[in-house]
């Protein structure tokens, strides 16, 4: 099936283009991204690492005979659905975008699926919602995510810490889809493995006092506190009330904690503490790195890899469509992402481009080893972190 849909994508691109070349393409990507609230410190190099594609591939002038790729960006929040959507209403319906990078956020995501991006045909690709509810949500075949479920993040939380030893913890989570989720997930999987949640309590962002919230955590009692929370918000507060009251001095970092921001929030205090977040080893994964120091922005920053990845996707689908138009590239966002098919890594992207305009398959490995399985996410890799003297550093992927 593959085979047929790239040959018959050739003859059309065969056949347009006498006119793409007189005429190049404009093409517009929505990067839509909480650059205010509670993730703000690290979407700047999400936003970065998805323009990063799109330089790369106008630069190369090979996707639909030399169009030109421009980003247009929407600020989702993170947390606010009303101005996520207007945002990316705005983005299809003034700027005309042809896809959205995005958004972040779980909570938000699902509504610009079912307001925006459903009601306009409009391909979504986000790099960072992560909520097990996206994986069934109806989308019409417009959504994937470069981003594992927090369904697989459950398990790998459960991996690390009785790895470790550990088989009783309490829970914290900032009250919203992608906490809600990922605590579910977490304590489901926790629990079927033998290990203990002593309480499992949210916590409102926003806040400038989490006593009382870390006052009956404290009561519960546990060897380490899971905070599935915001590093810019509730889940630093959280951290801030624990370390100062001496209720807790271990604590786990899922995703949304994963930054620059906690070394300067905490820095040796954190000794001894862990977590993971998406990421490999993979030769695409170090290519990343090296271009983004190149591009001047930090590509070891949480969800920046799968930025990039899913801004490629999104480019590579067009070529592979022959059309920028979502309702003709969504079919083709699996083809691209997975074998069979010549690998294509970072800085790779005219490379890709060039085959799939000469009918032959790719792989797209990217910067994250991106795997699409059956609900349009990734398989899921992380990266295990761990503080020392003042940061945390990789010291494995899972």
């Amino acid at each position: 099936m593959k085979k047929l849909l790239l040959a018959t994508t050739a003859m059309a691109m065969m056949t347009g283009a006498a006119h793409a070349a007189g005429h190049a393409e404009d093409v517009k990507i929505g990067v839509v991204l909480g650059f205010t609230g509670p993730l703000e410190s690290i979407t700047p190099a999400m936003g970065a690492g998805a323009e990063m594609a799109m330089a790369e591939v106008t630069a190369s002038g090979a996707l639909l005979g030399g169009a030109t790729v421009t980003s247009v960006r929407g600020d989702s929040t993170c947390i606010d659905a009303g101005a996520a959507t207007s945002a990316a209403e705005r983005l299809v319906t003034s700027d005309g975008v042809n896809a959205i990078m995005g958004a972040d956020c779980s909570g938000v995501t699902g509504a610009i699926l079912q307001n925006v991006a459903r009601p306009n045909g409009v391909v979504m690709i986000s790099p960072s919602a992560t909520s097990p509810g996206l994986s069934s949500a109806d989308d019409d075949g417009l959504f994937f995510r470069t981003a594992p479920s927090d369904a697989r993040q459950g398990v790998i939380i459960t991996n690390i810490l009785q790895d470790r030893g550990y088989n009783e913890v309490a829970l914290t989570y900032t009250n919203n889809d992608y906490g809600k989720g990922l605590a579910d997930a977490f304590q489901a999987a926790f629990e079927a493995a033998g290990g203990t949640v002593t309480i499992s309590a949210a916590h409102e962002d926003g806040k400038a006092d989490y006593s009382a919230e870390v006052g009956a955590l404290a009561s519960a009692g546990g060897e380490v506190l899971v905070v599935a929370g915001y590093v810019d918000q509730g889940g630093s507060g959280v951290i801030r009330s624990a370390l100062d009251t001496g209720a807790f001095d271990t604590f786990y970092v899922p995703d949304g904690m994963v930054g620059a921001k906690l070394n300067e929030n905490f820095g040796a205090e954190m000794n001894g503490s862990f977590g993971a977040y998406p990421g490999t080893d993979s030769p695409g994964a170090a290519k990343f790195v090296e271009l983004a120091a190149e591009a001047g922005f930090d590509g070891t920053g949480a969800f920046s890899p799968e930025s990039y990845d899913a801004a490629a996707l999104i480019m590579l689908a067009m070529q592979a469509a022959g059309s920028s138009a979502s309702a003709d590239f969504k079919d083709h966002v699996f083809d691209v992402a997975n074998a069979p098919g010549v690998e294509i890594f970072p800085g790779e992207l005219q490379k890709g481009l060039e085959l799939l305009a000469a009918g032959t398959d790719i792989d797209y490995v990217g910067a994250s080893a991106v795997e699409l399985i059956g609900p349009g996410e990734s398989a899921g890799n992380y990266q295990e972190i761990e503080f020392a003297d003042g940061v945390y550093s990789t010291i494995g992927f899972r």
